[in-house]
């Protein structure tokens, strides 16, 4: 036989506050941009080697707006060029693959707004190389934003 049992309202914020919810950090107002370290492939492939440079603003203490873009080594930007060879796509597989990884960087940007915080962001499978990337961007453009209060 099963019991039900019945939690009041007080008691669901009570235990909100006491698990941390509700305790929203705030952030000085500003723009805030910070870059990833580098990754580089362990075979030594130059696919996929890069790094991350996220921008941040804050508004009224909250996350109000975020870019996130990822570049080759050299500098260039990943776009629409990326996972082509030599200007054509030799392996539509690896092209399909690296603009799935560049569009994800539009929608981490997006999440992290929506969400307001980094907790609320997942991987995207496929782009978990950027996900690693944006985290650590957006971890030290907020420290910058925590240190100017």
């Amino acid at each position: 036989m099963m019991k039900k049992i019945i939690i009041s309202a007080a008691a669901v914020l009570c235990l909100a506050a006491l698990a941390g919810c509700g305790s929203a950090v705030t952030y000085k107002d500003g723009t805030y941009e910070a870059r990833s370290s580098e990754y580089v492939n362990e075979d030594g492939s130059e696919d996929g080697n890069g790094y991350g440079i996220v921008t941040v603003t804050v508004k009224d203490g909250v996350i109000s707006d975020c870019t996130f873009r990822t570049y080759e080594l050299d500098g260039t930007q990943k776009g629409e060029e990326y996972g082509k060879k030599s200007g054509s796509i030799a392996n539509k597989d690896f092209y399909n693959k690296a603009q799935k990884a560049v569009a994800a960087c539009d929608r981490y940007a997006e999440n992290l707004v929506l969400a307001g915080s980094i907790d609320g962001v997942d991987a995207i499978s496929g782009a978990t190389i950027n996900y690693g990337q944006f985290t650590e961007a957006v971890a030290a453009a907020l420290s910058q934003a925590e240190g100017a209060k």
